[in-house]
């Protein structure tokens, strides 16, 4: 099965010396699952030539805004309501989270809490629990009529959002590892963000992620399990 991947942000350098770029990180994660991957840079406007050139898609985390004014973002989101509209599987993570569920209606703007980083906790309204790692200022303020939401807390409201069989999208990164964390910390949150966020973040990093179980979801939408 054949994923195509947005590519909507580059990595820092320090990062990508040693993790490889946003589509490695998903590559890595995906791994061992019977997927095969193009990368598509459409930060730098280079888009599928349509909607049918891989089985599924996904969009990857930026520095961007989903609302600021770059001359790939209504491409793209023209790309996602294509997708949509012809029910093929569409992940988003991070960035790739809101500009889908903005394509589709729903709000994205910064967090008035301010930003969240490392290991958080998303709570269903069944009770279930997930912990992966955040490291984000924007976020999804009103989902789409057409999303549900599956997880989220306090700083993050619509963490976890599906659009029936079309899409699943996250906010949280389950591709960033504790190390990546660390090292995404040193390489551009400090002086950015405040040192009390960031100290916790580090505190916590030592603590059990459920990415394995996010990577397994990944791959049974994709495969329509």
């Amino acid at each position: 099965m054949k994923i195509g991947i947005l590519q909507t942000g580059i990595a820092a350098d320090a990062l990508i010396t040693k993790h490889g770029d946003y589509p490695d990180n998903f590559k890595t994660f995906l791994q061992n699952r019977g997927f095969e991957f193009e990368v598509y840079e459409v930060i730098n406007n280079i888009f599928p030539d349509g909607i049918n050139d891989c089985d599924g898609w996904l969009v990857t985390g930026s520095r961007h805004g989903a609302y600021e004014k770059h001359d790939w973002i209504p491409p793209l989101e023209k790309f996602i309501c294509d997708l949509y509209e012809a029910d093929i599987p569409l992940i988003g993570v991070c960035f790739g989270h809101q500009i889908i569920a903005q394509a589709l209606g729903g709000i994205v703007e910064k967090f008035k809490g301010g930003w969240t980083v490392g290991r958080q906790v998303y709570e269903s309204d069944n009770g279930n629990k997930i912990k992966l790692n955040a490291y984000h200022q924007d976020q999804v303020i009103s989902a789409p009529k057409c999303a549900t939401k599956i997880s989220g807390n306090e700083n993050c409201k619509n963490a976890i959002i599906t659009y029936g069989q079309k899409a699943f999208t996250m906010q949280p990164h389950p591709e960033f590892s504790n190390t990546y964390i660390r090292e995404l910390i040193d390489a551009r949150g400090i002086g950015l963000i405040d040192d009390k966020i960031l100290e916790n973040a580090r505190n916590n990093l030592m603590e059990d992620l459920d990415a394995k179980e996010i990577a397994n979801q990944f791959e049974a939408f994709y495969k329509r399990a």
